[in-house]
């Protein structure tokens, strides 16, 4: 997982991966054109994506073919975001049941 931090901590290669989320089975070629950086930086940042496992690829005749690999960011979101979402979830479903529950099944505190 440090490799997927590694990877998405760098704009660049997160603008890389959503062009490849919008177009997936782009070429390098096609990946560098408008790059703010040349062929070799742009797969510089792809051999990194590839290294966490966020990119794969494909080779069709001569051309090799990039594809945005969404498993490893899902496995972030049931460890990093999951946990405090159903913790959300679960408060949300108590209060929903506490407004549905009439009047006279509610718990009264005694105070004395």
């Amino acid at each position: 997982m440090t490799d997927v931090f590694h990877a998405l901590a760098d704009p660049t290669r997160r603008d890389l991966l959503d062009r490849l989320f919008l177009n997936g089975g782009l070429t390098l070629s096609e990946l560098a054109e408008g790059a703010p950086m040349s062929r070799q930086g742009v797969a510089k940042h792809i051999a990194i994506l590839e290294a966490a496992n966020l990119v794969t690829t494909e080779w069709e005749g001569r051309n090799k073919r990039h594809f945005l690999n969404p498993v490893p960011l899902t496995g972030i979101v049931h460890r990093w975001v999951g946990k405090f979402e159903d913790a959300r979830l679960d408060a949300l479903a108590e209060f929903k049941s506490r407004l549905e529950t009439p009047p006279d099944k509610k718990e009264t505190k005694r105070h004395g």
